[in-house]
């Protein structure tokens, strides 16, 4: 007797439950993974320009908040301790930065912008958002 063998060839088929769970993982890892750019600090709310540029210098950031008070590295500074930092800052030659807040007001930014003038500071910038 002979047995004839009967061989089916199924088509193949893409079960997509693994690839969706593949995926799913790939995404919990790179969001995992990824470094998000944070602004640690002091909350300012920067006003928009549109021919803003990025600096790359080290520069010595004062901001100034929505209440006009004055910080430098997050730490509140008086008049006269601002201006002793802005004078050692232009003995180095050290630009400076100043992020202030659209609410601030503009007497208290004009102060802070005196001060680096009178010191003879060479580059003074204002922080934007582009």
């Amino acid at each position: 007797m002979r047995f004839k063998r009967k061989i089916f060839t199924e088509k193949g088929r893409l079960d997509i439950a693994p690839l969706i769970d593949v995926v799913f993982l790939l995404l919990i890892f790179f969001m995992l993974t990824s470094s998000f750019i944070f602004q640690p600090g002091i909350r300012v709310n920067l006003p928009r320009a549109v021919t803003s540029e990025v600096l790359h210098k080290k520069l010595l950031i004062i901001t100034v908040t929505m209440s006009n008070s004055v910080f430098i590295n997050e730490r509140p500074l008086s008049d006269e301790e601002l201006f002793s930092r802005i004078t050692v800052a232009a003995q180095d030659g050290q630009p400076i930065l100043i992020r202030a807040d659209k609410e601030a007001d503009l007497g208290k930014i004009i102060e802070v912008w005196d001060m680096c003038r009178q010191v003879d500071v060479r580059q003074i910038n204002i922080a934007t958002t582009q």
